[in-house]
C-alpha cells in the first residue's frame, strides 16, 4: 500500500480528483488531501465534495506542520488534480507559500513522483513555460484530456481515461484503461 498526496486547487474539474481518490482507495492506497480554499468552493459548486469520503485525511492548506511538508515523510508521490494555472505557476517557480505548493516542492526535491493535471485552456506562453519548467524539474504534466479509444459510455468512464494516466505516472498498477491494442476487459 502506498500513501499518496492529493492536491486539489480551485480549477474546474473536481470529478477528476474524486475519481482519482476513489480508485486509489479501491486499489488499497492511502489518500491524503490538501484542498485550497477555492477548491472547497468549486468542489461544492460542482457537487464533488464526496472526494473527501475517499480520503484518509484532509489537511488545511495553511498547516505547515503536516507531515507532507517534510522530506522525511513517507509519501509515495503527489497528484495535483485539478491544477489551476496560479498554483502551477507557484510550483514552477518554487513558491511554497502554502501546504499544497510546499508538498509539491518536497516531492520534487526528494525525487518523488509529482503529477500535475492542469484543467484550463487555452494556454498562453507563460502557462507553457511553467509546464516546461516543472517538467525539467521532474514533474509529469498530464492535461485533463480524456481519450475516446475505448468508446467510454459515461462521463465517469471518460474521466477515468485521465485517472488511468495519473495512476500509471504515480507508478501504481491498475486495470482502468488497457494499453493501446490490448483487449478491453
Amino acid at each position: 500500500m502506498s500513501r499518496v498526496i492529493l492536491g486539489i486547487t480551485g480549477a474546474s474539474g473536481g470529478i477528476y480528483a474524486t475519481r482519482l481518490a476513489m480508485h486509489l482507495k479501491k486499489l488499497g492506497h492511502e489518500v491524503w488531501a490538501i484542498p485550497t480554499e477555492t477548491a472547497r468552493k468549486v468542489l461544492d459548486y460542482e457537487k464533488q465534495t464526496d472526494v473527501f469520503s475517499y480520503c484518509d485525511g484532509v489537511w488545511d492548506v495553511n498547516d505547515f506542520f503536516a507531515e507532507c511538508a517534510s522530506g522525511s515523510s513517507s509519501f509515495a508521490g503527489m497528484a495535483v488534480v485539478p491544477c489551476s494555472m496560479g498554483t502551477l505557476g507557484k510550483m514552477a517557480n518554487g513558491i511554497a507559500d502554502n501546504l499544497l505548493s510546499r508538498s509539491a516542492d518536497v516531492c520534487l526535491k526528494e525525487r518523488r513522483p509529482l503529477v500535475i493535471v492542469p484543467r484550463e485552456m487555452p494556454y498562453h506562453a507563460i502557462h507553457l513555460e511553467n509546464m516546461l519548467r516543472l517538467t525539467h524539474a521532474g514533474a509529469i504534466v498530464i492535461p485533463a484530456c480524456p481519450h475516446f479509444y475505448n468508446h467510454p459510455e459515461s462521463i465517469e468512464c471518460l474521466v477515468d481515461t485521465v485517472v488511468a494516466k495519473i495512476l500509471s505516472h504515480l507508478g501504481l498498477s491498475h486495470s482502468l484503461s488497457p494499453n493501446w491494442g490490448a483487449p478491453n476487459v
